[in-house]
């Protein structure tokens, strides 16, 4: 019998028997995990309260074995608030599913239940703090937030060198397949030709440049997100269902 103490984000909530839950949390130190949290639907509980989709909590685990995640569920034992970025998020729709493309985005890259993804969780934790701060407009942090997921596990997009032959940009074609904009003489069946000003910005949200993120027009920003939600589908080879809800 062992304890762990980690903090992390919840992802999402499942029912278990008349009062119980199932909390799947991305942590710092040991990835996804998925944990049993007893009485956290009663009425009166306070825990359960801190468990809920965007909490950024310091939680408590009792495994049965010596490794956290072994046969059976671990327990959350106890948790306590780091930052309750649910309050700023869930009552707005548009920053809401965002948010909820994003803790889906986070869940799917990490596919293997107690391996480390330190980066992103680190991604995480910042899309949320600035997605509950509204500090930019809810599809260009969640289109930031795509694009950098997708860079720190191996997917990084090129928007100005070809992606295949290395040909300094500013290249015209933009593949998913190839990965991102590539030259003329690379061009492949399915290419699509984006403007400049879609390219510019996904630039731009993937280096950190709010500026010209936050300068761009609507049009481009829906083009781009378009670029994003193809670029990811590809990757994760199946879509994600929140993003069918996200305000364009």
């Amino acid at each position: 019998m062992s304890l762990f103490r980690d903090d992390g984000v919840v992802l999402r909530t499942q029912k278990l028997g008349e009062a119980d839950r199932i909390i799947t949390i991305l942590t710092r130190g040991h990835g996804r995990v998925r944990a049993v949290a007893r009485g956290v639907r009663r009425t009166k509980s306070k825990f359960g309260a801190r468990l809920e989709p965007f909490s950024h909590v310091d939680v408590q685990f009792f495994a049965r074995g010596s490794e956290l995640i072994g046969r059976g569920l671990p327990l959350c034992t106890q948790s306590e608030t780091i930052a309750p970025y649910g309050g700023g998020i869930v009552s707005d729709y548009a920053r809401y599913t965002a948010g909820t493309a994003m803790l889906e985005t986070a869940e799917r890259f990490t596919d293997h239940e107690g391996e480390p993804a330190v980066q992103q969780y680190l991604l995480l934790v910042g899309g949320l703090r600035t997605l509950a701060r509204a500090e930019h407009a809810p599809n260009l942090i969640l289109d930031a937030f795509l694009l950098r997921s997708l860079a720190v596990n191996g997917y990084a997009p090129s928007f100005v060198d070809c992606a295949k032959c290395g040909m300094p940009g500013p290249n015209r074609f933009f593949s998913v397949a190839a990965g991102g904009v590539i030259c003329g003489d690379c061009r492949v069946p399915g290419s699509v030709v984006p403007s400049a000003e879609a390219v510019e910005l996904l630039s731009a949200l993937l280096t950190g440049d709010w500026e010209t993120a936050d300068a761009s027009e609507a049009r481009h920003v829906r083009e781009g997100s378009g670029l994003v939600s193809a670029y990811l589908h590809w990757h994760l080879e199946r879509g994600l269902r929140s993003l069918r809800y996200v305000e364009k």
